[in-house]
Parts: C-alpha cells; structure tokens; sequence
C-alpha cells in the first residue's frame, strides 16, 4: 500500500511500487516510475518537460522518468523529464532537501545528497555517495564524481574527481568525511595519492569507481578540476 495525500495529483502512466508517502499537493506526471519506500513532497513536482531553450515546447508525452527506492524527495523539488536521452534517472536512498532542481537527462547515483536550493543543469551526473553543499550550482554535462563533496554555493563549471573536496578557488583536496562514512578507511592513503597527485589506484573497488567516472568524464567533453 501507498500513503497519499488527497491532494496530491497522480497522473496516468505513473507507476508506484509499495510503501510510498506522497505527501500534500505534490504531483507526479507520467511516464514515471517510482520504486518502494520513498517519501515525496508536500509540493514536489515530478515530470514536467525539461526546461531547453533550442525547444522549450518539445513532445514530452512519452519521456520517461525513473526513480529507485527509500528516497527522500523535500519540499518544492522539481524533476522533470529528459529532452534528448531516454530517461532522467534517480538511484537509492538519495536524499533531496528543499528547493532542488533536478533537469532534463540528468543521473542521480545511489546515495547521493543534494542540500538545499542546489540547481543542476541538464545532462549532469552525480555520482554514487556525493554531497553537494546549499546553493551549489552544477553547469550543463558536468560529472561530479563518487564520495567527493561540492561547497556551499559554488559553481560548478568541470568535472569534480571522486573522493575530492571542491572549494572555489582553493586546490583540490580529499573528502576525509566521505572516506569514514562509507568505508573506505583503509584505502585512505591511496585515495590520498590519487585525489593529490593522480596516482592510479591498485585496489579493485578503487579501480572500479575511477573507471566508472573516467568514462562519463570522457563522455561528457569538460575539463576536470
């Protein structure tokens, strides 16, 4: 059973796993489909058409967008759908507080937190396990990569390394509260090594997630930090 608000609006083609709390005066339109265990709202809004400038009245009656499990999704959030990909996606366990803005084509990694009135631009990647501070402001394509963290109302404008800690105008170092929270403890001087001085990994759970971002960093023709 789902938990919603009478005056929450649901529209058709919009798909609800279990144990959902859709609170007051949100609204979801579909296509969308949304897992187990999330928390939606009060005046949330999900699926409107991304916001493009080269086709702001684009056919969005069939864009699709999808959200994992245990999710919770703040007031006066905003996700809409993709414009030029098939699907704007969200993972688990995300937590998005008041006032974020989620765009067109963007990809919500597992774990991920985005404090208030943060705004991304379309096409953007947030990685597994990474935090972006109150008012940050991701530019188009960027990737900000796995456990690393954006500062309070900075402007993203490259590609932010995994594990790292983004502070405008201040050289890059490592997000040590990342590395406690999730684990990573005794891999810390290797990340060290690479968040510093780019050394490559030996561990296999590095290796993984710098392959990971390696690729969508490639794949999105911006430059890193």
């Amino acid at each position: 059973m789902n938990e919603k608000h009478h005056t929450a609006i649901i529209g058709k083609d919009v798909k609800l796993g279990k144990n959902n709390k859709i609170l007051p005066y949100t609204i979801i339109y579909g296509p969308t489909e949304i897992g187990d265990d999330n928390i939606i709202g009060p005046h949330v809004i999900i699926g409107t058409p991304g916001q493009d400038t080269r086709n702001p009245r684009y056919d969005s009656s069939k864009s699709f967008i999808k959200i994992g499990n245990r999710n919770i999704i703040k007031e006066f959030t905003a996700i809409q759908k993709p414009c030029y990909q098939d699907i704007t996606l969200l993972g688990n366990d995300i937590f998005l507080m008041q006032s974020v803005h989620i765009p067109h084509d963007a990809q919500i990694s597992n774990n991920v937190v985005i404090t208030p009135m943060c705004v991304l631009a379309g096409m953007t990647r947030i990685l597994t396990g990474a935090n972006l501070g109150m008012g940050a402001s991701i530019n188009q394509y960027c990737v900000v990569g796995h456990y690393s963290i954006v500062a309070t109302g900075a402007p993203v404008m490259k590609n932010v390394k995994p594990f790292s800690r983004y502070i405008p105008n201040k050289p890059t170092s490592v997000n040590e509260y990342a590395i406690k929270k999730f684990g990573f403890d005794d891999l810390r001087d290797e990340i060290t090594a690479y968040v510093i001085d780019d050394v490559f990994p030996l561990n296999n759970r590095l290796i993984s997630i710098i392959n990971e971002f390696n690729n969508k960093h490639k794949e999105s023709n911006r430059n890193l930090y």
